[in-house]
């Protein structure tokens, strides 16, 4: 069955990250919570899954279809996203010293009134958490099962029949 899954793959990365993406979005629009510099890092990691699960729909077209490489290539990807979302956990437990510059902030990227002055969020005061985990921790989960899914789905061998 995971030998099957690996030409589907990259649609269910595309479906997770892009999940993640349009919760972190909600959070901010809807929610009122401003991410902070390290929070728009994480999204990165995210649009680079999306962007390399849609180049392997596009790949699985062509004669350059490669499965295997593709879910590792998105396994790797979704590493650097646990990573720097694993990074984030730790600013917020004091673990890691980090300080917040407004200079790492894209003006365009957050919603704020014009006349008001810009507070930059603090990367080491969670804005939400859930049973004691905050967003970046949840990420830190679901982007390393993904990491770990994926390679399984590229490790895994062939079903013979």
């Amino acid at each position: 069955m995971i030998s099957r899954l690996r030409s589907f793959w990259p649609v269910l990365t595309l479906l997770a990250s892009g999940a993640l993406l349009a919760g972190a979005h909600a959070f901010e629009r809807f929610g009122g919570l401003a991410p902070c510099p390290l929070c728009l890092m994480q999204r990165d990691w995210h649009w680079g899954v999306v962007g390399a699960s849609v180049l392997a729909l596009i790949l699985q077209r062509t004669p350059f279809n490669r499965p295997r490489l593709v879910a590792i290539a998105l396994g790797l990807i979704l590493l650097g996203s646990f990573a720097r979302a694993a990074f984030h956990v730790g600013v917020e437990q004091g673990i890691f010293d980090y300080v917040c510059a407004a200079a790492d902030v894209d003006l365009n990227d957050i919603a704020f009134d014009v006349n008001a002055p810009l507070e930059v969020p603090s990367c080491d005061n969670p804005a939400w958490t859930l049973l004691g985990i905050s967003m970046a921790g949840y990420n830190a989960l679901i982007s390393l099962a993904l990491a770990l899914a994926s390679f399984a789905v590229a490790l895994w061998p062939e079903r013979k029949s």
